[in-house]
């Protein structure tokens, strides 16, 4: 059995800087820590539980099927503080048939990422009878 004690997504973005500003700046993701220097330098930011590291550099787009969720207090609100910022918003926060409430955005390279709220009434947040 494997204890894991850490763990991350790696992104190697094609610009590196571009991608930097959308995740620390549009974003507003914390920064954990960095390491190197130059433009492949890595940094490596909060996300609630885990970690995105933004390192290196390629020469095309992530993985097509690579999506992120994060998950935030109040989807309207972070839609209206990202559009203003600039993020590509692919989508509005609309609830889905399964109660969340999703927004979809997109990283320079095209990430797909799920900004979600969970309602005060989920079963992710409250679990009757247990």
């Amino acid at each position: 059995m494997v204890h894991v004690l850490s763990s991350r997504v790696l992104l190697r973005p094609t610009d590196p800087e571009r991608t930097r500003e959308f995740y620390g700046r549009t974003l507003g993701l914390a920064v954990h820590r960095e390491f190197g220097t130059g433009p492949e330098r890595g940094t490596v930011y909060f996300l609630g539980g885990g970690f995105l590291e933004v390192s290196g550099r390629s020469d095309s787009a992530p993985a097509p099927g690579l999506k992120l969720w994060l998950q935030v207090r109040d989807a309207q609100e972070a839609h209206r503080e990202l559009a203003a910022a600039g993020a590509e918003v692919l989508r509005g926060p609309e609830r889905e048939p399964w109660g969340l409430i999703e927004m979809w955005i997109a990283d320079p390279d095209g990430v797909r990422i799920c900004v979600v709220e969970v309602p005060e009434d989920h079963p992710i947040r409250y679990r009757p009878g247990i």
